[in-house]
């Protein structure tokens, strides 16, 4: 794995199992507060990958006028809740995360207390305490690449050719191939042809093989 200085994990539902819950949860609210009627690969189609903020902007476009002013909030409040007693680490991470011979450390459109919830239920936060980066901390969110330099940077890695990207949506592959780093696709929720479509220069469905995909990944470069 020489060919690499650092991996660059997205969290939610790369780390995290996620995604399916929280966006079950956005849905209703949706639903309650907007009137909107989306399921759940709706929810994937249209706002995974997105900061809350992004998602905001994104209903304002769909209603036409600002939403609801509480719906942030809400949004935030209740998908925490949920998490906090549903949330469980996405299958065969704990072996990746011990087979990866380099540092990692996690870049999310999440902010840091939602990293810290599920992170915390899932008993991995101890991997990646000190070594959390969320675009809240930025001006701009993915898929600006703003996030991963920010990471690699933090991490003391300045070639960005030295860093690789684990994502499952469109815009976090997109962000860390634009940051000039080579981005894995993980397909297991998320459409293999959309992650490749957006510039994955690699994909793979089992968390287990981790390190055996970067490890035929850099020989097959070599």
């Amino acid at each position: 794995m020489s060919h690499f200085e650092l991996v660059i994990f997205d969290c939610d539902g790369v780390l995290v199992d996620s995604e399916r819950i929280a966006n079950e949860v956005f849905a209703r609210v949706l639903n309650e507060e907007c009137g909107f009627d989306l399921s759940l690969d709706d929810m994937f189609q249209t706002f995974v990958g997105h900061s809350s903020s992004q998602c905001m902007a994104i209903i304002k476009g769909m209603l036409g006028e600002e939403p609801p002013h509480h719906l942030e909030q809400r949004y935030k409040d209740e998908i925490n809740h949920a998490l906090s007693t549903s949330v469980t680490a996405v299958s065969g991470i704990e072996k990746a995360i011990a087979e990866i011979s380099m540092p990692f450390c996690v870049a999310s459109s999440g902010s840091h207390e939602k990293m810290q919830i599920t992170l915390g239920k899932t008993k991995l936060l101890q991997y990646f305490e000190g070594r959390l980066y969320s675009t809240s901390e930025l001006e701009r969110g993915k898929p600006f690449p703003d996030i991963y330099l920010h990471a690699a940077n933090k991490m003391g890695v300045l070639d960005p050719s030295k860093c690789l990207v684990i994502e499952d949506s469109p815009l976090g592959v997109a962000g860390g191939v634009s940051a000039g780093m080579t981005v894995f696709g993980y397909t297991e929720l998320m459409d293999e042809k959309r992650l490749l479509e957006a510039g994955a220069h690699h994909t793979f469905s089992n968390m287990y093989n981790l390190a055996n995909e970067i490890e035929h990944f850099v020989q097959t470069a070599l």
